[in-house]
């Protein structure tokens, strides 16, 4: 693991390497945002990790570097966003816009997102809505990886669920792939050498593994009950694939590669609501602040904390604000070889 690198200077890294590859200013913007979302708050699964991914499909013509979104607003409440093929961050984001915008005159607001693809932390765009003041709902599918329950196959994607709702100061916010661990996971498992939980992870033939490198797909959340985890990631897919008219995991081209050059495709869906359009904002308000002091004041297990959604990733990024973000080995030479190819030192003053 690398030393800890100040936040400010990872950030200018990323959008450094992002933006010399030819990326425009909308794309550095939003994949540095997604990204050190998830690096800051706790999600390395999904943060600044997925760079030199990113990174390569740029270069490869996955993914434009100059897309053109293109709203379209079916009814007041509803509308479908192409995402031009750009990297997943910026149609969400313009998604997330939209929507709060729609939520705003309607009380609610549903964006579909096509032509999109692979978009990061899910928790980053619902938490953007939650800071207006709104509550949100974000999901996208993406490439099978997730074994059914009693299944022996790749068939759902990860299909990540983000619900996040605003409150007097750090909102309520759950992030959760709808499999028992996300794909990233066993990768920064597989670069740190750590064996994986039980019940998580099969081998190719379906048996379960906590090897990370023979690992062939995951199990559904939910170990014996994953019936339930298999379904949530069949909301995801209704949602994302199949009210957007676009492909179904299996359909869709592996993340992964080998082809670097053909756009993948993929689904997203939001869905915000303005509590003044309820309730009431100060209703809302104070209904959120007493169900969270009300769970935080819990009785907790002995030796443990009872916490909120988001509680965890709030503390988590107090602590790495302050202390920076350590690299995982895999990653940490992944950036060597960008400093190295794009002559961007890693530790450069990001005033400079």
């Amino acid at each position: 693991m690398t030393n800890p690198i100040p936040v400010a200077r990872l950030t200018a890294f990323c959008q450094s390497a992002l933006r010399a590859i030819g990326a425009d200013d909308a794309t550095v913007r939003d994949c540095t945002a997604s990204i050190l979302h998830g690096s800051l708050h706790g999600v390395d699964s999904h943060g600044v990790r997925l760079l030199p991914h990113y990174i390569k499909a740029l270069e490869g013509g996955r993914l434009n570097k100059a897309p053109v979104l293109r709203f379209t607003q079916t009814r007041p409440g509803s509308g479908m966003l192409h995402g031009d093929n750009a990297q997943g961050a910026v149609p969400t984001y313009a998604a997330v816009d939209h929507a709060c915008a729609l939520a705003r005159e309607a009380g609610i607001g549903a964006v579909g997102i096509t032509h999109s693809s692979h978009f990061g932390p899910a928790g980053a765009y619902s938490l953007r809505a939650a800071q207006r003041g709104m509550m949100a709902l974000v999901t996208c599918n993406s490439d099978s990886f997730v074994r059914l329950h009693d299944g022996a196959e790749r068939f759902h994607g990860t299909n990540p669920l983000s619900i996040a709702c605003a409150a007097p100061e750090n909102p309520w916010l759950l992030d959760m792939a709808t499999s028992a661990v996300p794909y990233n996971r066993v990768e920064l498992y597989r670069s740190t050498g750590t064996t994986l939980p039980d019940g998580v992870a099969s081998d190719s033939a379906g048996a379960d593994t906590t090897d990370p490198q023979i690992a062939e797909m995951l199990a559904p959340l939910g170990g014996a009950f994953g019936f339930k985890g298999a379904a949530l990631g069949g909301v995801a897919e209704l949602l994302s694939a199949v009210m957007t008219g676009s492909g179904l995991s299996p359909d869709l081209a592996s993340m992964a590669g080998p082809d670097f050059s053909t756009p993948r495709g993929l689904g997203a869906f939001v869905i915000v609501l303005d509590p003044d359009a309820f309730a009431g904002a100060d209703l809302v308000r104070a209904g959120i602040t007493r169900y969270l002091a009300l769970l935080r004041a819990s009785p907790a297990r002995p030796g443990s904390r009872v916490m909120a959604p988001g509680d965890r990733e709030w503390t988590e990024a107090a602590r790495r604000r302050a202390d920076g973000i350590t690299l995982d080995p895999v990653t940490a030479q992944a950036f060597d070889e960008l400093s190295e190819r794009l002559g961007l030192p890693l530790l450069a003053d990001p005033g400079m």
